[in-house]
């Protein structure tokens, strides 16, 4: 004898199985459909057209880091208000004239839409100031005179550091002292 539920088991979308077995796959077809979607509206800032060039102003940003370490330059720079003003205290060696200007890039590593070009000025002493959009997070910051002589570097956590200074990462040895004397003769 045969009982009545072996023979007739029905349409097979009333049967748990398939649905669990096709399951895998719809939520492997929805996951890549999500993905592409993000990979094709999403900026990849991280990838510049000019590499090249880019490439090559490293070499001029090591000469002009030794021209800020020939002449003592060091800045601390402290943000106000609701971190929308900055002001930079420059110091440098006895006897360098300071600038009236300076001008500040403040890059965000990953999103270049919050990029920032800030022009300092003067207030006395070796103090400059500026207002700037309020900044949060990591940046890059690049101080430089309006010559672009010079420049000083780095990297600030607004939330962790209250303050950053900023010195030349070029050390001058006493034989590119010498050399640097010698040219100016």
């Amino acid at each position: 004898m045969r009982s009545k539920r072996a023979t007739d088991s029905g349409p097979w979308y009333r049967e748990p199985w398939p649905w669990l077995i096709m399951l895998g796959p719809a939520v492997v077809i929805v996951a890549g459909v999500a993905t592409a979607y993000l990979a094709v509206i999403s900026d990849d800032g991280l990838v510049a057209d000019d590499y090249y060039k880019q490439g090559l102003a490293i070499n001029q940003r090591g000469e002009r880091d030794r021209r800020a370490a020939e002449l003592g330059l060091e800045a601390e720079l402290i943000l106000g208000g609701n971190n929308d003003r900055i002001r930079v205290l420059l110091r440098a060696n006895e006897g360098t004239l300071l600038p009236a200007k300076l001008a500040l890039r403040v890059t965000h590593p990953t999103r270049p839409g919050f990029d920032q070009r800030v022009s300092l000025r003067s207030e006395g002493g070796g103090v400059y100031g500026a207002e700037l959009a309020p900044i949060h997070g990591r940046w890059r910051l690049v101080l430089e005179d309006e010559r672009q002589e010079w420049l000083l570097a780095g990297d600030w956590e607004s939330e962790k550091q209250p303050a950053l200074t900023l010195l030349p990462s070029a050390e001058v040895r006493p034989s590119e002292e010498k050399s640097s004397v010698d040219k100016e003769r």
